[in-house]
């Protein structure tokens, strides 16, 4: 085995980049805002989904389920999902997201069918004793973008971009990896690939979401190639500020810090891109971000969306697993795999709390500036955004951010979902265990109920989790605890 390894130092899968250089000006935005702000209405909605392999896409497929179904009507068939705004993912969350964002409520229904119950390790090498695949994995990974990216391609999102997501939908869309070299996030953002001197609009999804699932060793990383010099590049203003302002936060400087070393950095010719959770497993470090780097008060909203809207609900949904490892039983360990494992996950969930807290004071901040502005406007800006100022309160608005976990169930399904395996592919009955966990949570979270009461939406008078589905949708059967 030693013999094989060191015979095979260079046999890792490489992902040559893709990513083609911008020829002009600057990357159009995700999504069409002057479209979005033609629609803008009372209720705003952004969603998180974190990481966790199939499972992870599964729970936040049963989230999209839950919030249709308790907030449909005869007349509105989709509920809140035509309000979602923004969704953001990472990793296995990733998929879900950027599915969801291409194709919006129309896509719920066949993604468990045509996704979640397929083997999405189908071109993957995967075990665990092939010693071409440990030394694969130990030279840099195993797998490259022909394995899960090609599965991705073929089942999801057939060749789709990141320009075609701007054509067909009005949800901003997040996949979230890490740049393992400056130890961020890297978000496929306009900015970033500004900053890359690269054409965001032409970037393949599948491959941005086969880098947010880049798990180490099991994949190679996705590769994106910096074009310095190749355009008229000019940083934002906020980036300058925080080079010099000695009040930015410590993510503010790390990721100014970053597009930076894309931009200009002589010794970063490639970016190398691994899973999104090694940084930020619930995908939230972009919007605390952009809040904290905004220069209005209203964004990452548009002046209408920020007069017109009334309630802001704001979802993460966190697949991730608390088993009671046997170690904890016994005098010895942990040693070998478990040992490893044990230090990413730790990492990885102390610094997804962290994100989640960071996130949740920004968004309480920025309720408090989005009144400030609101209350600053005189009738007749009210009235161009709004249609009219009958009515006007400029204090009524309200955020629900809610957090959505296996902690949300019953313990004896609890204790079944800490057994699915973190993999691209499950048994059936896990997929559906899963999903049927991510309705259970979503209909039993308090601050989802409270945005429902506050919002009028739905038969609030119903007892919780009693709420009528739509039709077409699957019968959740409870569990006892």
């Amino acid at each position: 085995m030693l013999a094989l390894l060191a015979a095979l130092p260079g046999c890792a899968a490489l992902n040559p980049p893709l990513n083609e250089v911008l020829d002009s000006g600057t990357n159009a935005p995700l999504v069409d805002m002057d479209r979005v702000a033609d629609q803008s209405g009372e209720t705003w909605v952004g969603l998180a989904f974190s990481g966790g392999g199939m499972r992870a896409s599964a729970f936040a497929h049963g989230m999209l389920e839950e919030i249709r179904a308790a907030t449909a009507s005869a007349g509105d068939p989709n509920g809140l999902l035509d309000d979602v705004r923004l969704v953001t993912g990472v990793s296995g969350g990733s998929v879900t997201a950027a599915y969801f964002g291409l194709h919006g409520p129309a896509g719920v229904s066949r993604y468990r069918d045509i996704y979640l119950t397929r083997n999405a390790e189908t071109y993957m090498a995967n075990s665990p004793i092939n010693p071409v695949t440990i030394a694969k994995g130990l030279s840099g990974g195993a797998n490259g973008r022909k394995t899960f990216g090609r599965f991705l391609d073929e089942t999801l999102f057939h060749g789709a971009t990141f320009g075609d997501l701007r054509k067909r939908s009005r949800i901003k869309t997040w996949i979230n990896a890490s740049d393992v070299a400056n130890q961020t996030t890297f978000l496929f953002s306009p900015e970033t690939f500004d900053a890359l001197c690269s054409d965001l609009a032409s970037f393949p999804i599948s491959d941005a979401v086969a880098a947010s699932a880049a798990f180490p060793l099991v994949f190679s990383p996705i590769v994106i190639e910096a074009h310095q010099k190749k355009c008229d590049y000019q940083e934002p203003e906020w980036l300058t500020s925080a080079r010099y302002n000695p009040e930015a936060s410590y993510a503010m400087r790390a990721h100014a810090a970053a597009l930076e070393s894309y931009a200009q950095a002589k010794d970063v010719k490639y970016v190398k891109l691994l899973d999104g959770g090694i940084t930020d497993n619930f995908g939230t470090t972009g919007l605390a971000v952009e809040r904290a780097r905004a220069q209005v008060p209203f964004a990452p909203l548009t002046e209408t969306e920020a007069v017109r809207m009334k309630r802001l609900l704001f979802l993460v949904a966190d697949a991730g697993v608390q088993r009671d490892n046997s170690w904890t039983e016994k005098l010895r360990g942990p040693g070998g795999v478990n040992l490893a494992m044990s230090i990413a996950s730790s990492a990885m969930s102390a610094a997804s709390r962290t994100g989640f807290d960071a996130m949740r004071l920004q968004l309480d901040k920025w309720q408090r500036d989005l009144v400030d502005y609101r209350c600053s406007l005189s009738r007749a800006q009210v009235a161009r955004m709004r249609g009219t100022a009958a009515g006007w309160d400029c204090k009524d608005l309200k955020f629900f951010i809610g957090l959505i976990s296996f902690r949300d169930v019953p313990t004896g399904m609890k204790r079944r979902l800490d057994d699915i395996p973190t993999r691209l592919k499950l048994k059936t009955e896990e997929v559906d265990l899963a999903i049927e966990a991510g309705r259970i949570a979503t209909r039993g979270n308090a601050e989802f109920n409270g945005f429902l009461v506050a919002s009028e939406i739905g038969d609030t008078d119903a007892p919780r989790g009693r709420r009528t589905p739509p039709v077409g949708a699957r019968r959740i059967v409870p569990v006892k605890n």
